[in-house]
């Protein structure tokens, strides 16, 4: 699985923000050693092996969504707070110019599946994640999720059959739904291609 490309940020003072892979493996190590842990307990409490965690912590690769979740559930995070470092202007609001969320997890070159979380930097503390998410093939299968707090999806682009819990439901466009983010959820088909959806994400304070 390729990591995507990104070229450096910069900042609202013209200077330039470290890279994507250097901000959020910075802000897993400094998450790390504030809670005490060490890289073999993270690893090992993520699932992922210590050779991978410690190339995360050194921006030398980029993990996909899913990794960075379950480091993020280790580490007793919300995720926004692995990229709060990649933009920290100190801007009340924050403008996201179509197509410049960052990409945090790409699948194949020409077919896959991107997210693009297009709100971060939101200071200490994470209440919610907007992800913009898009499909475009249908030759694999697709991950489930389990995470904390309740997730709202609203349909822009093709039809995809979305499965919460025990149900499934067909998704088209304008079509919205929301569920409890501890139900195992995620894409059962991909109906019509290309697919684009808005997932929001928002944690109860418990979550922090």
């Amino acid at each position: 699985m390729p990591a995507p490309t990104l070229e450096p940020m910069e900042n609202s003072n013209g200077t330039s923000a470290p890279a994507l892979e250097e901000s959020v493996g910075a802000a897993i190590r400094e998450l790390r050693l504030r809670e005490g842990l060490t890289i073999a307990q993270v690893s090992e409490q993520a699932g992922i092996s210590r050779g991978m965690l410690s190339k995360i912590e050194t921006g030398s690769t980029m993990a996909g969504l899913d990794t960075l979740a379950r480091i993020a559930r280790t580490l007793g995070v919300a995720m926004s707070a692995l990229f709060g470092k990649y933009d920290a202007s100190a801007a009340m609001a924050q403008h996201v110019k179509r197509g410049a969320g960052m990409e945090v997890v790409r699948r194949g070159t020409k077919s896959g599946h991107s997210y693009h979380l297009l709100a971060y930097g939101q200071g200490p503390v994470k209440w919610f994640e907007p992800f913009l998410i898009t499909m475009a093939d249908d030759s694999q299968r697709y991950p489930s999720f389990q995470h904390p707090g309740t997730e709202f999806l609203y349909m822009l682009e093709g039809v995809i059959e979305y499965r919460c819990g025990q149900q499934t439901y067909v998704l088209e466009p304008g079509d919205a739904l929301s569920f409890d983010g501890q139900a195992l959820h995620g894409p059962e088909n991909l109906m019509q291609c290309p697919i684009r959806f808005l997932s929001i994400i928002i944690y109860p304070r418990s979550a922090e």
